[in-house]
């Protein structure tokens, strides 16, 4: 090749390279020591908020009412922390119960066989309670004879004003020649968990003395509904 073909050639060259680094150099600038950086820092998709859109401030549920609760089941009914308690019934108070007997008329017959005694717990407040358990029974003569209870299971009894509860006394009559005698005039009747108590007249006459046995025939039982 002559030279003035290889001169052209070399030029022709060298325009090409120019354009291409002129192409490859769009956009970017040259830093004094040399490095490229970006003209423009390309734009992330979501860094613009989208015109008229309000900010989040909170999950699902953040525009409820404060202090309201949510409905999970959407039936528009209160939650259960927003319904009052149920009333809780107390339990009968001596003060609030009236005694009788409920034979009648007060009396028993003597004789060898167990007598029982049924005694009554009238609700005479205003209010609806509860009595649970065993009644603290004490004869009286010129001492005190406490009655065991008998081998039964207490239940619950719900009185409302005017109902009527009741408990067994059991007793065993004394007869001359029977063992010793125990002149029971009085008898003071302590409701369960009561401290407070009252005392009736005893209407059964003496009663076997008993108290020191293991298995006596006198005794009382739990308070039932009547």
């Amino acid at each position: 090749m002559s030279r003035a073909l290889r001169t052209a050639a070399v030029a022709a060259t060298a325009v090409v390279v120019a354009l291409g680094l002129s192409a490859c150099d769009a956009g970017t600038s040259t830093s004094a020591d040399g490095s490229a950086k970006a003209s423009a820092k390309a734009s992330t998709p979501g860094d613009a908020a989208t015109p008229g859109s309000a900010p989040t401030t909170g999950g699902p549920g953040a525009a409820e009412t404060a202090g309201a609760k949510p409905d999970p089941a959407n039936t528009g009914a209160p939650s259960s922390a927003d319904r009052p308690a149920a009333a809780t019934i107390g339990r009968c108070h001596t003060a609030g119960l009236k005694f009788s007997f409920g034979n009648g008329d007060g009396t028993y017959s003597s004789s060898d066989d167990q007598q029982h005694l049924q005694v009554l717990m009238t609700n005479s407040g205003g209010s609806t309670c509860t009595v649970k358990g065993f009644p603290g029974v004490d004869l009286k003569a010129a001492d005190t004879w406490s009655l065991t209870r008998a081998a039964k299971t207490a239940s619950t009894v719900t009185l409302k004003p005017g109902a009527t509860a009741s408990f067994v006394i059991t007793f065993l009559p004394f007869e001359v020649g029977s063992g010793e005698e125990f002149k029971a005039a009085s008898v003071v009747i302590t409701p369960p968990n009561e401290t407070t108590s009252v005392t009736l007249n005893w209407p059964g006459g003496s009663v076997l003395r008993q108290d020191g046995a293991t298995h006596p025939g006198t005794y009382v039982g739990p308070v039932t509904a009547s």
